[in-house]
């Protein structure tokens, strides 16, 4: 007997106990007892019955040591597979990163090395905003209104000088002729072995070239040798090449020799967001750009650094174009399809080299950027603010004949005098869906078919984070995810308009190879 009292399981002891319980509750709930005390039994019974729950279902809290030969609806780290699903649809990766702002939660278990940024927003829905920041959270920087990156014209003033000031310095040769001045330095960032293009995978986005990236990395990360300021109140950023010996700092140079950027403004930072945008949409038009910090210089903001192209042609003065063209030529070729097919334009039509469908591409790049100051520099097609250039000089009066206003910034290479070149690229954030300029779109009758399957596609927002995330500067100069996902925002807006726009007037989408 007392072995077989041993080899009981502690669950069949349990059962047995709370039959006997429960018959010896029935056989005294039989008698005839006052009711005060046959409900106070009850009570009790019915309290004795939970705590015997309670005990007999405390082990499953405690934790368990799991057979391995189990197979169950989980992986080995405890994630369901439905839980991994949803990730894998929502969520796109840089593989072998830290994690950073816009990542998934910490305690979620995924694959190592790698940063996890969910498409799916934290916001409800889109901001609804007149321009890329809420009025409530703008910077104050005294009388100048806020331009649409956060950063106001009397704060950067003009960066050139700012980066004069930062070198007056015992022992910083410095060089004045013409109205050129050169300053020798070297950036401490050079040194640096941490790149500020963050490409964490094997490669980088498709939609980059091995090109680009290289420029990329140049612009942003590479020793600088020289700045120099030109009389057209350019900057140049000289930088120091493997293959170019260290020129003297008594002879400073009037072009660029070598690899060189151009620095633009802190206002102008919409040119690196071009950048990105024309890759992604396959027009290959723009000239690569980055957005960088300089440690010499403690009081200037990022700015936009872009690479020197010295193949472009020789530009106009007053127009910077190197392809004279006003409203009602550039209308008229429009028409003629110039060099399409293949075919040679008669030469009094007045076709310039550009071939037919780099309009079509310019035209989509330009709306999607609201761009005016290459179709539409005197502001006709949109009720321009006072701070606008057109409304400052008055061009916004000459709008009774367009046909006579000339194009702007319309530039060609020499030695490829098909394709535009897309400088200049001001956009605008803050502009409302009511005060569009549908004008850049006149005269379009097709656009390429790479761009607007990427707007059809759904997919612009998640490869535009991908694509930002490369530049850390930019990234973070824009507050990270959160301000970025505003400018996106204005993007997919347009793009939508777009959409609706070529349904409605019948505009053809085809492949533009050309």
């Amino acid at each position: 007997m007392p072995g077989e009292m041993t080899s009981t399981r502690p669950g069949t002891l349990r059962v047995s106990f709370i039959l006997l319980f429960c018959s010896w509750i029935f056989r005294t709930w039989g008698g005839r007892r006052p009711k005060s005390r046959r409900n106070l039994l009850l009570v009790c019974t019915a309290c004795l019955l939970y705590g015997i729950f309670v005990v007999t279902q405390a082990g499953n809290f405690f934790p368990q040591h799991k057979n391995p030969s189990r197979t169950d609806h989980t992986d080995g780290d405890g994630e369901s597979k439905q839980q991994r699903n949803f990730l894998e649809q929502n969520t796109f990766y840089v593989e072998n990163a830290q994690p950073l702002g816009g990542a998934i939660n910490s305690s979620t278990t995924l694959q190592p090395n790698v940063v996890y940024i969910t498409l799916r927003s934290k916001r409800s829905k889109p901001a609804n905003i007149r321009g890329t920041v809420r009025p409530k959270k703008r910077r104050k920087f005294g009388i100048v209104g806020q331009h649409e990156f956060g950063y106001s014209i009397q704060d950067t003033g003009r960066v050139e000088d700012k980066f004069m000031e930062s070198h007056k310095l015992k022992g910083t040769p410095t060089h004045k002729s013409g109205g050129t001045v050169a300053i020798i330095l070297q950036d401490a960032r050079g040194d640096s072995t941490q790149s500020n293009i963050r490409i964490y995978s094997d490669r980088a986005p498709p939609w980059f070239s091995s090109e680009d990236i290289k420029a990329m990395r140049f612009l942003a990360d590479a020793r600088i040798l020289r700045i120099t300021q030109l009389p057209s109140s350019q900057t140049y950023l000289i930088y120091e090449t493997p293959s170019k010996k260290r020129l003297a700092a008594s002879v400073p140079p009037p072009t660029c020799q070598g690899m060189c950027g151009l620095v633009r403004r802190p206002l102008d930072m919409s040119e690196v967001f071009a950048f990105h945008l024309d890759r992604i949409l396959g027009l290959n038009r723009t000239l690569p750009s980055v957005s960088r910090k300089f440690e010499f210089a403690q009081d200037v903001l990022p700015c936009p650094v872009i690479l020197w192209d010295s193949f472009l042609s020789p530009t106009d003065n007053i127009t910077q174009s190197s392809i004279k063209l006003n409203w009602g030529s550039y209308q008229k070729i429009l028409l003629h399809k110039c060099w399409l097919n293949g075919k040679v334009p008669k030469a009094d039509l007045g076709c310039p080299e550009v071939h037919h469908h780099e309009w079509s591409k310019m035209a989509l790049f330009d709306f999607l950027l609201q761009v005016y100051n290459r179709l539409d520099k005197h502001c006709c097609g949109f009720r321009p603010r006072k701070e606008d250039e057109c409304m400052q000089q008055g061009l916004h009066l000459k709008c009774d004949n367009p046909s006579n206003i000339d194009l702007t910034h319309i530039v060609q290479r020499q030695h490829d005098a098909r394709h535009l070149v897309f400088i200049n690229n001001k956009g605008y954030f803050d502009r409302s869906e009511d005060n569009l300029d549908f004008k850049l779109l006149e005269g379009i009758k097709e656009f390429p078919e790479s761009a607007v399957s990427v707007l059809k596609s759904h997919r612009l927002r998640e490869k535009l984070l991908q694509s930002f995330f490369l530049d850390k500067v930019f990234w973070e100069s824009q507050r990270g995810r959160q301000g970025i996902e505003k400018l996106i925002d204005v993007i997919e807006r347009r793009a939508k308009i777009l959409l609706t726009y070529i349904n409605a007037h019948g505009i053809k989408v085809i492949p533009m190879n050309d």
